[in-house]
């Protein structure tokens, strides 16, 4: 497995890196088990420092950072800076609140006294995506950091400039070498990761494949896993939803990151009494979105990431349009073999066609015309995947009874699915378990120890 960086704009690569040798991996678990020893003895609030710095220094070099996920992967310049100023919100929060989100849980029972503390564990072992090459990584790094756990990160094969940059911040803060460390490892030494016995954990973001091989290696290891597999996210608009905004929610929602997110609007799901508006309008909206250097401020869509990724969206995209799929605008790229995608509109989506069921990553949109209420719950809920739902309608009190019946994650009622580091973050059926942020998050990888008093 080779890990390099290559600008998706003009496919050059930039930067080579070295898979390390199982010696050399040997050594980091092996120091990383040591400094969890010491970091897990620190106070709670020494570490909180050690983040608050994490953070001053994101701060400081923010433009250097946002420039490095642009280059690695094609993200728009004012959606990088958005990425890391996000993640500085999560270190604040963190830091603002653990304290309290850690404190002791006092529960009534037989005992004089009877109450839950939360203790780190070891080494968390994670595994991330590309996509939002520092926002995964920091929402997952920063409540363990905080725990105190020690930590070592898998990075995508296409950002490893990211992940050394992350690396770097964490080690200008201050935080001791070996509390956090990168691996440029191979799928067979990731297995020899989730086997060592100093590590006590392990969470991934990414594909149903992925999330599958080590879900089965965490499992014969017996070690506590966390899975977020990405979405196929229902955005669904009732008679009565306010269209211009739902469309301003909606073009955002899909077209953020080039279209290549989790949580993004990936299915619309339009009552027929509204049908037309919204077509109309969101075509107007994505004709007048601007695609091209993801360098320039004004740009709206970047790049795919890969070669391979603007393949298998070509794929869908044209199976379903040989079975029947109508290409209302774009369908096809920039130009023949570049990596940029039309922001695209797609009608006449039925069920079997890779546009119904597959996750798509990319400025694709298809629009479902369903006649009542009903016929849109299960239109959603008709997916293997579960992460998060957008529903749209005046009637807060029918959203709220009908956002029960939708099965996932997260649903956003007249507004946009997003994580946010105060709120817990997961999916449900094939999008995984467990879940990332808020208290929740940061007690996932804890040792949630009972005490009794008689």
């Amino acid at each position: 497995m080779s890990y390099k960086s290559i600008n998706p704009v003009n496919g050059k690569i930039f930067k080579e890196y070295k898979t390390i040798s199982n010696s050399e991996l040997n050594e980091k678990l092996e120091l990383g088990n040591k400094q969890f020893k010491k970091w897990s003895a620190l106070e709670l609030k020494d570490r909180i420092l050690y983040v608050k710095k994490i953070a001053k220094h994101l701060k400081n070099d923010l433009e250097v950072h946002a420039k490095n996920i642009t280059l690695e992967m094609g993200k728009p310049i004012t959606q990088a800076r958005a990425e890391i100023e996000k993640s500085i919100l999560l270190c604040n929060y963190y830091c603002e609140n653990a304290e309290q989100l850690l404190s002791k849980e006092v529960y009534k029972s037989n005992a004089k006294e009877s109450y839950v503390v939360y203790e780190p564990m070891g080494i968390i072992y994670a595994v991330m995506p590309w996509n939002f090459p520092y926002w995964q990584v920091f929402r997952f790094l920063i409540p363990n950091l905080i725990l105190g756990n020690a930590a070592v990160l898998k990075h995508a094969s296409n950002v490893p400039g990211s992940a050394q940059k992350i690396e770097e911040v964490v080690l200008k803060a201050g935080v001791p070498k070996g509390v956090f460390q990168n691996l440029f490892i191979n799928y067979k030494q990731s297995e020899k990761v989730i086997e060592s016995d100093y590590v006590w954990g392990v969470t991934l973001t990414g594909s149903e494949y992925a999330g599958s091989m080590v879900a089965q290696a965490a499992g014969k290891n017996i070690k506590k896993s966390i899975l977020e597999l990405g979405g196929n996210d229902s955005f669904i608009l009732l008679h009565d939803a306010d269209v211009d905004t739902a469309v301003e929610v909606g073009v955002s929602s899909r077209m953020n990151n080039s279209g290549q997110s989790c949580i993004a609007a990936k299915r619309f799901i339009v009552h027929k009494n509204i049908f037309d508006e919204f077509v109309k309008k969101y075509l107007s909206k994505i004709e007048k979105l601007s695609i091209g250097n993801p360098m320039e401020s004004s740009t709206d869509i970047g790049p795919i990431a890969t070669k391979t990724l603007i393949a298998e969206l070509e794929e869908q995209v044209n199976k379903s349009v040989k079975q029947g799929a109508k290409i209302v605008v774009g369908g096809e790229r920039l130009e023949k073999a570049s990596n940029f995608y039309k922001a695209t509109l797609i009608t006449d989506i039925k069920e079997g066609m890779p546009l119904f069921s597959e996750e798509t990553f990319g400025p694709v949109t298809p629009v479902f015309k369903v006649e009542n209420d009903e016929e849109a719950i299960l239109l959603a809920n008709n997916t293997e995947l579960g992460l998060g739902a957008s529903l749209w309608t005046k009637d807060i009190e029918k959203a709220k009874m009908l956002a029960r019946k939708i099965m996932v994650g997260t649903v956003a009622i007249n507004g946009m699915v997003k994580s946010d580091p105060r709120l817990p973050f997961g999916g449900t059926k094939k999008s995984g378990f467990g879940r990332e942020l808020s208290d929740v998050g940061l007690k996932e990888f804890s040792n949630m120890k009972t005490i009794n008093i008689f």
